[in-house]
């Protein structure tokens, strides 16, 4: 099963490494400020995660309870108030009435039922989205640095302005700053399927799967500026 589940300590781990290496080769750069953000952000998304696979006991106590609730209801109207006492036998009008109205309190218990059933799903579902809006918000943060990193900076007629941003000149360390965003994009990803992997439910997956699609979609961004510095050496 090791290799069938998302693992969060390595997860976490991978996310800690990458920061390093990038404090050791960009120290200056906003870029590690953002990674120590990743690694923050790993650990307390993990611990939330874990912490969803657990039931909301609770809300199943409540559930227990309403549903004893309703069948001692249903037991005292079944026994202390019998049809016969409310209505006479010969009375077919009352009875259709008393039937439809009986069967009305079923549908009425059946729907509050699969409604108490199902609010566990809801809170927990609630709560992955509001965890998987602050990794999004990252994820568009991890995008912004590398906004001002242009492969035609390399250029030997590339002029700046005066009010040109500081730029990578060297095209190795502007790959390899380029590879390190690419990294923290997938960390994310994988930071996000921890909550699919918490919790079976298919809005929940549909969630992770456009925060994955988000972060690939712009790792191919990244990629596409790397293959153009690889292809001036």
């Amino acid at each position: 099963m090791r290799y069938r589940t998302l693992d969060p300590k390595l997860i976490i781990e991978t996310a800690e490494r990458l920061q390093e290496r990038i404090a050791e080769r960009f120290p200056e750069a906003g870029l590690r400020v953002v990674a120590a953000e990743l690694v923050s952000l790993s650990r307390g998304l993990a611990k939330a995660a874990k912490a969803l696979e657990a039931p909301i006991w609770w809300l199943r106590g409540v559930i227990i309870a309403a549903v004893v609730a309703g069948a001692l209801m249903f037991l005292f109207v079944g026994t202390i108030l019998p049809l016969e006492r409310i209505s006479k036998p010969d009375d077919a009008v009352q009875s259709v009435q008393g039937l439809e109205a009986s069967l009305n309190m079923i549908i009425l218990a059946v729907l509050g039922f699969l409604a108490l059933v199902r609010s566990e799903e809801r809170i927990k579902r609630k709560q992955v989205f509001r965890k998987l809006h602050g990794l999004r918000s990252l994820i568009h943060v991890i995008d912004m640095h590398q906004l001002t990193k242009d492969p035609g900076a390399l250029s030997a007629n590339f002029k700046p302005t005066t009010h040109s941003p500081a730029r990578i000149t060297n095209g190795a360390e502007l790959a390899r700053y380029l590879d390190y965003r690419s990294e923290m994009l997938s960390i994310t990803g994988k930071i996000a399927a921890l909550f699919a992997q918490s919790v079976n439910d298919h809005v929940v997956i549909d969630g992770v799967n456009d925060i994955e699609n988000l972060a690939s979609n712009l790792s191919r961004k990244i990629w596409q500026k790397i293959t153009l510095i690889e292809g001036r050496k």
